[in-house]
């Protein structure tokens, strides 16, 4: 996506509520799109559940007209990896579904996304397998999640920004040796800093790299989002300009959450409960606002 150049966006307590309130959203407007999501709905009645939710809280989509996109909400399906445009493409039971969300609130953004399998009567629960044709699309669906949750907890503890992509990486090998798998980290598409605008500085990498970015400091908000496929980690640009695909042809599955570095800890302002259950199995206690 487009950064722009400036400094990393120190937020103060108060402005951390305010984009705890556009995370509440974003969270309200994700678990409709999950739980409305059916065969035979297309993408474009998805974006239209999120973009009523939106609405009907007072807030403005982030999406909506960004750089000239169309809708309310990315629905990237199947090897879809992010950025795709909501519309007529009807949904089949087996799809594995991403959908990404940002809303705005007194100025102030939230962003998050969430992946799920698609199941002959909606959304599958990602931690049950059972009765799911495709099993290793769902150990996908998991796996990338788990990163997700890996790449927070760093925020917790780390010094700075690259510690994520560190804790990312081997969450991602850890699970692709657990299941047998192998699995693609795709690295042209990263996190970011968001506040006031959705994309600021600074890029928060999905692997490890030489470079271990800034230094984390409390104020800063961060989105970890990894994304992670079946298959190999190229990837490609459709002709929409915006739908990004695996070069492979493989699925992929993306997770983000906006997070807050506060003084005593980190907290999850797209999630209801302040992240505490995707923490507790890394030991991490999520700040409360």
């Amino acid at each position: 996506m487009f950064r722009p150049r400036s400094r990393i966006e120190l937020k103060s307590l108060d402005q951390v509520r305010l984009m705890r309130r556009a995370g509440l959203v974003v969270a309200e407007a994700l678990a409709a799109v999950r739980t409305a999501a059916r065969p035979g709905m297309t993408t474009g009645d998805l974006d239209a559940v999120a973009a009523a939710v939106i609405t009907a809280a007072g807030a403005e989509p982030s999406f909506l007209g960004y750089h000239g996109f169309p809708a309310s909400i990315c629905t990237s399906v199947n090897e879809e990896v992010v950025h795709g445009i909501p519309g007529r493409r009807v949904l089949a039971a087996g799809d594995l579904v991403s959908v990404d969300c940002g809303a705005i609130v007194a100025g102030w953004h939230g962003d998050s996304a969430l992946s799920f399998l698609l199941g002959e009567r909606g959304a599958v629960d990602v931690d049950d397998a059972s009765g799911v044709a495709d099993v290793a699309a769902q150990e996908l669906v998991r796996a990338t999640r788990t990163a997700m949750w890996a790449g927070i907890a760093a925020l917790s503890e780390g010094r700075r920004v690259g510690d994520v992509g560190v804790a990312v990486e081997a969450s991602v090998d850890l699970s692709a040796e657990l299941l047998g798998a192998e699995y693609g980290l795709v690295e042209e598409y990263t996190g970011h800093g968001i506040g006031t605008e959705m994309h600021q500085p600074p890029d928060v990498l999905n692997f490890a790299a030489t470079d271990r970015g800034a230094r984390l400091r409390p104020g800063m908000c961060l989105a970890v989002e990894p994304m992670v496929t079946l298959g190999g980690a190229r990837t490609d640009v459709l002709q929409d300009g915006w739908t990004v695909v695996t070069a492979d042809g493989s699925r992929a599955a993306h997770w983000e959450h906006t997070v807050a570095i506060l003084d005593g800890g980190v907290a999850v302002l797209t999630a209801p409960d302040l992240g505490a259950e995707g923490l507790e199995p890394f030991g991490v206690r999520p700040v409360s606002l």
